[in-house]
C-alpha cells in the first residue's frame, strides 16, 4: 500500500463513529496500521440504527448532504464508490407548513425554489436567487479555509485563498445576524423564518449567529439534498466494509478506559490505550472519535484540560420521537417542517434551557425511499424538536408535555388539508423517546449537546478545538465536537483535516 511516510505508524482510533471512519480509512491508505476500539456492538455512532418491532430508523442525521466527501473515500481507495454507496438528489428538499395555513415546498434547484416562492409568497424571484448566490459566494470565499482547513496552522493564513477572502470581508457579513441578513436581504416574515432554520444546522441561534452561517442555505440549495440507498445508518455500514476490506482492525464491545501515556520531550507523548477489561496494547498515535470533553473526563484524568475550549457555551440538543407509524400520509414527503408561530420566543426559551409550548417540528419519513425501513401502509417517523443541553431540567415533565403539544400540533396542521380530522395518536403503534440526557448516555455527546459548541458568536468558529492536543504529543482529535464543527460533513472533514495535521507535525 502506497505511502507519503518514511516510516509505518500503529495507530488507535476511539470510537467508530463517521469520524473515526473516514479517519481509519485514510490512515490506512497512508499506509498505517489502525485498530478502532469502539463501545458500542456495531459502527456508526449518531448513524446508528434503532428497530422498533417492524420499523427501522436512523438514529440520529436524517439529511444527506456533500456526499461527495465519502465519494472521495472509496475513490482514494481505488473502488468506484456506485458499486458500495448509491444515493440519489431530491427534488423537494423540504416541505414547510406554518400556522396560518401557508405551504411552500423548498425545491433542490435554486430557480425553482425561487419560482416557488415567488409564487406562494410574493418575493420576487429574482431576489431569492440573489440572496443564494451570495451564500455560495461566501462558501467559495471561507469554505476551504474554515472547513477544510486547520485554523490553528499558519500555513492556512498564509496563502492567496485567505488573502481574496480578506478582500472582500464586507461580502461575509460578520458584523450582522443571522436574522438580520434575512430581514435585510428577504424581509417577508415565513421566508426569513425558513432561512432563519439553518442556524439550528448547528445548533445555533439565528438571532445570535453570525451572518456568514447565511452560506448553509448553499448546502441545500445549491449543492443539493440527497437519500442514501439503505437509510442514513448505510453511510456508517459502507464505510466500515470499506475500512475492513483495506485492513483495518475494530474491536467492538470494547469500551477503552484511558489513554496511557509516558513522559516525552516538554509534554507526555500518547503511548497506547488501556481497555475496560485491564489490558494495555501499545501505539505509536491515538486518535480520539470521543467527545472533547469526555475525552479529558474520562481517558486523560491526569492530563491538563482545555478549560477555555471546554468552558464555551453549548450547542442544543434535541427531544426525538420515533414513531412506528401504522398509517400512511401522502401529504408528507421526506422532510417536514411545521413552523412554530413565534419563533423568537421558541429560542428564547431554548436560551433559558426549556422548550416552548409551541415549538417547531421537524418530521422525517425515511421510508418514503427506504421501503423496507417500515411494513407495507405504514412510515417510520423520526420527528425531532430543538431542545437545550441538558442542565437539570425535569425530562420525564417536559417528555411528557411536549409529546402532547407535538401530537396536537401535526394532527391540528394536517388536518387543514384534510376534510377529516387527523388520528395521528391512534396511528402510533411503536414508540422510543430520547431526550438530552438519553443522547448525552448513548452517543457521549456532552450535556446531550448535538453539535458540540454553538456558533452564536463571530470568534466560535477559532475557539473550536484543533484537531491535535496541545498537551499531549502523538494525540489527535475528530469528530463534532473538534474543528470544524458538528454535522456528517463537517465530521468528514475533521478526519481529513486529522490526518493531515498527524503528517505536517509528525512526517
Amino acid at each position: 500500500m502506497a505511502t507519503d511516510h518514511r516510516e509505518t505508524w500503529r495507530v488507535a482510533i476511539i470510537g467508530a463513529g463517521i469520524a473515526g471512519l473516514a479517519a481509519a480509512i485514510r490512515l490506512r491508505l497512508a499506509g498505517h496500521e489502525v485498530g478502532v476500539f469502539e463501545a458500542a456492538e456495531a459502527p456508526g455512532g449518531k448513524l446508528s440504527e434503532l428497530r422498533l418491532g417492524a420499523w427501522r430508523f436512523g438514529l440520529g442525521p436524517s439529511l444527506l448532504t456533500m456526499p461527495h466527501y465519502i465519494d472521495e473515500l472509496f475513490e482514494l481507495a481505488g473502488e468506484n464508490p456506485t458499486d458500495h454507496f448509491r444515493y440519489r438528489r431530491l427534488d423537494v428538499v423540504c416541505r414547510y407548513a406554518w400556522e396560518d395555513g401557508t405551504r411552500l415546498d423548498a425545491y433542490a434547484d435554486p430557480l425553482a425554489f425561487a419560482n416557488e416562492t415567488e409564487r406562494v409568497l410574493g418575493v420576487p424571484a429574482e431576489r431569492v436567487l440573489a440572496f443564494l448566490a451570495r451564500g455560495e459566494e461566501k462558501y467559495r470565499l471561507t469554505g476551504r479555509t474554515f472547513l477544510e482547513k486547520p485554523l490553528h496552522a499558519p500555513s492556512t493564513w498564509l496563502n492567496a485563498e485567505v488573502g481574496r477572502a480578506l478582500t472582500r470581508l464586507h461580502r461575509l457579513e460578520l458584523t450582522r445576524t443571522l436574522h438580520e441578513v434575512h430581514q435585510r436581504a428577504i424581509g417577508e416574515p415565513h421566508l426569513v423564518q425558513l432561512f432563519d432554520r439553518f442556524a439550528t444546522y448547528n445548533g445555533s441561534n439565528p438571532w445570535r449567529a453570525p451572518g456568514l452561517l447565511s452560506m448553509i442555505s448553499h448546502f441545500e440549495h445549491g449543492a443539493g439534498a440527497f437519500v442514501p440507498e439503505g437509510g442514513m445508518p448505510a453511510i456508517a455500514t459502507t464505510l466500515h466494509a470499506l475500512a475492513e476490506r483495506l485492513g483495518v482492525h475494530f474491536a467492538f464491545n470494547t469500551p477503552v478506559a484511558e489513554i496511557v501515556t509516558q513522559n516525552g520531550g516538554r509534554r507526555p507523548r500518547a503511548s497506547g490505550v488501556r481497555l475496560e477489561s485491564g489490558e494495555v496494547q501499545g501505539f505509536d498515535r491515538v486518535v480520539s472519535n470521543m467527545d472533547l470533553f469526555f475525552t479529558h473526563e474520562r481517558l486523560l484524568p491526569r492530563a491538563p484540560r482545555p478549560e477555555r475550549t471546554l468552558g464555551q457555551e453549548k450547542s442544543t440538543s434535541a427531544l426525538i420521537f420515533y414513531w412506528g407509524v401504522d398509517k400512511s400520509f401522502p401529504e408528507l414527503d421526506v422532510h417536514n417542517i411545521f413552523f412554530s408561530d413565534d419563533y423568537r420566543r421558541e429560542f428564547e426559551a431554548l436560551e433559558a434551557g426549556s422548550i416552548d409550548d409551541d415549538p417547531t417540528v421537524y418530521v422525517s419519513i425515511s421510508s418514503r425511499y427506504d421501503t423496507g425501513a417500515a411494513p407495507p401502509g405504514g412510515e417510520n417517523w423520526f420527528v425531532m424538536i430543538n431542545a437545550p443541553f441538558s442542565a437539570g431540567q425535569d425530562w420525564d415533565l417536559l417528555r411528557a408535555r411536549l409529546r402532547e403539544k407535538v401530537i396536537a400540533k401535526l394532527e391540528r396542521m394536517l388536518g387543514e388539508t384534510r376534510a377529516a380530522p387527523v388520528a395521528l395518536r391512534e396511528a402510533i403503534v411503536e414508540e422510543a423517546v430520547f431526550d438530552p440526557t438519553t443522547i448525552e448516555a448513548r452517543t457521549l455527546s456532552h450535556l446531550g449537546a448535538l453539535y458540540g459548541t454553538s456558533s452564536n458568536s463571530r470568534s466560535a468558529a477559532f475557539m473550536r478545538h484543533p484537531n491535535h492536543s496541545r498537551h499531549v504529543d502523538g494525540l489527535y482529535f475528530c469528530g463534532g465536537s473538534v474543528h470544524p464543527g458538528g454535522g456528517l460533513p463537517l465530521c468528514l472533514l475533521s478526519a481529513k483535516i486529522m490526518v493531515g495535521e498527524m503528517a505536517r507535525r509528525e512526517p
